[in-house]
């Protein structure tokens, strides 16, 4: 059942076998497998079924790092959480072994640990159909990637999820009768046993004042990579510095996807390069496309880290006709627009020089009849962009490609997510990010552009010519974050080395446990949210096991 938690016709306060907190990715996971089961299960989700600015502002806050990074402009506040606006790729994680160039790499499970989570994780994606490996899908793509003549560049395959996890699974959990979840309840504090060695219930809150309290067996973060950290150190009524934060680990070794333009492929033959990845494909064929990786073998070799490239074609000026029946197409979708266009276009705008659809999706001033006047006179104009599409070339003439790279980040400790001084509406103490690069990711971007200039500038019989900033070794590297954050509640054995076990569980907290990229050790370049998902319903299989044998936790 699904209730605002503003109303008074919804509980106040809820007794529950597990307390889940974020209906994300990761928290509406973990409730999915508890469904039609005897447990009873509470989701605490802060915002409603779609992203408004109220609630949107609690996760403002500050940057004092690095590059800069905006916390408030890469999560969303819903049910559904940011997949609401997901690209939709899945593919499972490469590179969990530790690696001798990359500090503090190496996860404590491997892909062994994680695979038949990886299959159920498929049904949750709606992707069924198609088998994986490690670090791939095995469906062919639709169409044929190059070939390279190296051993340097090699493809990996992602598939492409046909779902929105908050409209998917609404009705589901709306007919649930194990299953609670509460609408614009926010989590306040995790009040902890004397102890601090339990949990012993949730307060949460709404914006307008309701207050009231979950008590549970388990509880479970599942806020994101920066949220967890942040409502750990601000659950510190018992243990001042935070729960889970014994060893000042909470909020450390933040990592995102690193992704910036490396260069610019000149050419003839663009489409050579750019159709293979052209990832709209026909309705019916399969929704799996190649990635244009580095191989295991070259970061062996250069000592680097792992890291992916997309292929743009750079449009000419666009001829008159086409570029209004853009427009037109444009204002029409505009008619259709929820009221949170604007949360869309923060959370999706693209600074690292890919093409940002969010910003050409916007409305052009000109009315609906003006603009089809201005495409029938130019009809010339989109007749031929039509013939360019049919011989396979793109559809505004160009001679070039930009190749946008997105790279793993290195595990650093002092890479983090912290408390600033500034509150938001709740009385929580606003989010500081300190997102700090190392000399190995720069290495990375430099000999990363090289290799992958060199083999795509053969493929295309074109010339590559790499940024200005990776020429220079003292340069700012012209990154930016992908909303993959990762990390800042990572996984070890060792509670020395990280804040949760191998099973998610946080050390030294019997019934505390965390959901999400938070828990990675190392991000690869890969999508999370495959992972995160089947870390999710790994962690309720534990839960499962812990519940059925019933010990108690809070003496």
């Amino acid at each position: 059942m699904i209730f605002d938690y503003r109303k008074a016709s919804s509980p106040a306060d809820i007794e529950a076998d597990i307390c889940i907190v974020g209906a994300g990715a990761a928290g509406l996971a973990i409730a999915w497998a508890f469904l039609g089961t005897k447990v009873r299960v509470c989701v605490v989700e802060g915002g409603g079924l779609i992203a408004d600015e109220r609630n949107q502002a609690l996760f403002e806050g500050s940057s004092v790092g690095d590059p800069p990074f905006d916390p408030g402009a890469s999560r969303l506040r819903a049910f559904g959480g940011t997949c609401n606006y997901w690209g939709r790729g899945c593919i499972p994680l490469a590179n969990l072994a530790p690696r001798d160039w990359v500090p503090h790499s190496g996860w404590p499970i491997g892909f062994v640990d994680l695979e038949p989570h990886y299959h159920r994780a498929r049904t949750f994606c709606g992707l069924d159909p198609h088998e994986l490996a490690e670090d791939t899908f095995l469906t062919p793509s639709s169409r044929r990637p190059l070939s390279f003549e190296t051993d340097t560049l090699v493809h990996k395959t992602f598939a492409t999820s046909p779902m929105i996890f908050g409209h998917a699974y609404h009705d589901t959990f709306e007919r649930a009768d194990n299953i609670t979840v509460l609408l614009h309840a926010n989590l306040i504090e995790l009040e902890a046993a004397p102890s601090a060695a339990a949990v012993r219930h949730a307060r949460i809150g709404t914006l307008d004042g309701r207050r009231g309290t979950v008590s549970a067996a388990h509880y479970v973060l599942a806020c994101g990579g920066i949220e967890n950290a942040r409502l750990l150190l601000s659950s510190n009524s018992v243990a001042a510095e935070g729960l889970g934060n014994q060893h000042d680990l909470v909020g450390r070794y933040f990592m995102d996807h690193p992704s910036g333009k490396l260069g610019t492929l000149f050419t003839e033959e663009p489409h050579v390069v750019t159709r293979p990845y052209d990832r709209n494909v026909p309705k019916g064929r399969p929704q799996v496309h190649p990635e244009i990786c580095l191989s295991d073998e070259a970061q062996r070799r250069h000592r680097i880290l792992s890291g992916r490239v997309r292929p743009f074609a750079f449009e000419e000026p666009v001829p008159e006709g086409l570029q209004a029946l853009r427009d037109l197409r444009a204002a029409m979708r505009a008619r259709r627009r929820h009221e949170n266009w604007a949360i869309k276009a923060r959370v999706c705008g693209r600074k690292n020089g890919e093409p940002d659809y969010i910003a050409k999706a916007m409305p052009p001033a000109e009315d609906l009849r003006a603009l089809t006047l201005r495409a029938g006179l130019n009809a010339g104009d989109i007749a031929k962009a039509m013939g360019r599409k049919l011989t396979r070339q793109p559809a505004v003439r160009t001679e070039r490609v930009d190749l946008i790279g997105y790279f793993e980040q290195v595990p650093n400790h002092d890479s983090r997510v912290i408390l600033g001084e500034e509150r938001d509406a709740l009385g929580l103490r606003q989010i500081s990010i300190d997102w700090r690069l190392t000399e190995l990711d720069r290495h990375t971007y430099r000999t990363a552009a090289r290799l992958f200039g060199a083999e795509l500038a053969r493929a295309c019989r074109g010339r590559f010519q790499t940024e200005e900033w990776l020429a220079d070794k003292d340069a700012t590297p012209q990154v930016f974050g992908t909303s993959h954050h990762m990390g800042t509640t990572r996984m070890a054995d060792d509670p020395h080395d990280g804040v949760v076990d191998r099973h998610c569980k946080v050390h030294g907290v019997d019934n505390l446990h965390i959901a999400g990229s938070s828990v990675f050790p190392t991000g690869s370049w890969a999508f999370p949210t495959f992972t995160i998902i089947a870390l999710s319903l790994r962690l309720a299989e534990q839960l499962r096991m812990r519940l059925e044998q019933a010990a108690p936790l809070l003496a």
